[in-house]
């Protein structure tokens, strides 16, 4: 076993341990699913070079697909789970079909139409809720468990998780991988070796919808309810935000990218109270309210003096390290 699987199994056991040392299983939990919809978000921006500004429809079909099925047709969790990701594959499919005749910013501004236009569907269909949602969710079993226990759900999660997270792993360590990371750096050339440019892209971009998916019919087993908030394009530039602040086509970098992120939005309002009773100024208690100046402040340092996301600096010096050594 090389050492980076040990990092992952340490990384993996540390945040199982999470619960047993005081942390709150459900915040965690919503952690995990933000950092799997942005590990799905960088299998195709980071390793495949393709820039969506749609996923966020990804995440609320499969929200809205497993609420339905779970809540309405009375459906068993894993079965309802396996709903919502095959429908944001299927709308993937559809999406991609549709955008992968562009490149760049067209194809970009194609996603993020055909996010929108489902973003109003939702909004006016009536298994939705609107702009009310789907709530009550029941968590059901999960081969014999009962997710109504949060310290339960929580390992499922994190099963599910580590699960989605290998299969990332596998996919850029495959053949078919190495040849999305060449069609990210040069298509031109990828196309005159004799590959299908266009069906790896497909495929890249079916696979990173199947599993934001998965990230939101988990999200909607945790949180028990599915909203417009899951398919607005303000998420979608949130995993984007995530992706850069951890590190693009970085595999852990997303993961700490969604850790910051969420942690700014859940905490931020208690730093700033912390702050204000420490220097006494009264304007860092209305910090909470202010989330989306201080995450686009984060932004802009980490596009200024981390190019390349927190992992990805890490890893820079990392490696000059040992040569400084030497």
């Amino acid at each position: 076993m090389n050492k980076k699987l040990l990092g992952y199994f340490a990384l993996f056991v540390g945040i199982g341990l999470l619960p047993l040392l005081g942390a709150y299983p459900v915040f965690v939990m919503k952690v995990l699913c933000y950092a799997l919809f942005a590990c799905a978000f960088n299998l195709l921006v980071g390793f495949t070079g393709l820039l969506s500004f749609g996923h966020a429809a990804f995440l609320g079909t499969a929200g809205y697909v497993c609420g339905h099925a779970l809540k309405v047709w009375g459906l068993p969790t894993p079965v309802g789970l396996l709903l919502g990701a095959g429908g944001a594959a299927v709308v993937g499919l559809v999406f991609g079909l549709l955008a992968i005749r562009r490149s760049g910013i067209y194809f970009s501004m194609i996603t993020l139409a055909l996010a929108q236009m489902l973003y109003f569907f939702f909004l006016q269909a009536p298994f939705t809720g609107g702009e009310d949602g789907l709530q009550s969710v029941p968590r059901g079993s999960f081969l014999g468990l009962d997710l109504t226990q949060d310290l339960t759900l929580f390992y499922v999660v994190l099963g599910l998780f580590i699960a989605a997270f290998w299969l990332i792993y596998r996919i850029v360590h495959s053949p078919f991988g190495q040849v999305l990371t060449s069609i990210r750096e040069n298509e031109a050339r990828a196309t005159s070796l004799g590959y299908d440019t266009g069906h790896f892209k497909l495929l890249a971009f079916v696979l990173s919808a199947a599993l934001a998916g998965l990230a939101g019919a988990t999200k909607t087993l945790v949180l028990g309810f599915a909203t417009l908030t899951d398919a607005i394009w303000t998420t979608s530039g949130l995993v984007i935000l995530m992706t850069l602040v951890g590190g693009m086509g970085t595999l852990v970098g997303p993961m700490v990218g969604a850790l910051v992120i969420i942690a700014l939005e859940n905490k931020i309002g208690d730093f700033g109270n912390a702050l204000a009773e420490l220097t006494g100024i009264a304007w860092f208690n209305g910090l909470g309210e202010s989330v989306s100046l201080v995450t686009g402040l984060i932004f802009i340092v980490c596009v200024l003096a981390f190019r390349r996301g927190l992992v990805g600096e890490a890893m820079v010096l990392l490696e000059r390290k040992p040569k400084a050594a030497s």
